[in-house]
């Protein structure tokens, strides 16, 4: 069976490629789960994020945005503490922050799916890559998406992040059209 290369590095790596990335997600609170994830991601390693997501999930309270946004100084010490997760204050302070956010768009927007999937009219832009050299690192859209949610008070969304996000949630299909999973992903 033939997958993205990126993937191919261990088990838990391909069992993420063949079950979640790239496929559409309109659930909000998998959309900030996300958005926390490729926020810690910068700088690092896509695979070090996923080895420690568990941790980050109970670190962070089943990526509940509600109890995030009150989260006191004093939780965020114990944060800084919790090996199990990426120690970097700006990071997690970003994380409080950005469920802040989250959770205003959600009550202007109805549902922070609605906000985010703008950048793609809605629809998931269908690439065509052969081989992964040609998969850009960020694109007018996630260009777009940076900018907005700069303006809206999101903290560690840049391009590239926004479009690692992009390519996580589903907004774009950048498996390679060799991949079992293009074909799948594109229905």
């Amino acid at each position: 069976m033939k997958r993205c290369d990126w993937c191919l590095g261990s088990e838990l790596m391909m069992r993420y490629h063949d079950t979640e990335w790239g496929v559409p997600l309109h659930n909000d609170r998998k959309l900030f789960e996300f958005m926390v994830l490729d926020a810690f991601q910068a700088g690092l390693s896509w695979s070090t994020i996923l080895n420690k997501r568990k941790n980050f999930e109970k670190a962070f309270d089943n990526f509940n945005a509600v109890k995030i946004a009150k989260y006191s100084d004093k939780k965020i010490k114990v944060l800084l503490q919790d090996a199990g997760i990426i120690r970097n204050r700006l990071k997690i302070l970003a994380t409080v922050e950005n469920a802040k956010q989250f959770l205003r768009i959600q009550k202007e927007s109805r549902s922070f799916d609605q906000f985010i999937w703008q950048f793609v009219k809605h629809k998931p832009i269908q690439n065509k890559w052969k081989v992964i050299k040609q998969v850009p690192a960020k694109t007018i859209e996630s260009d777009a998406m940076s900018k907005a949610l700069k303006e809206e008070g999101f903290k560690f969304v840049g391009s590239t992040i926004c479009y690692a996000f992009m390519q996580a949630a589903g907004m774009v299909n950048d498996h390679l059209v060799g991949c079992f999973r293009y074909k799948e992903v594109k229905k």
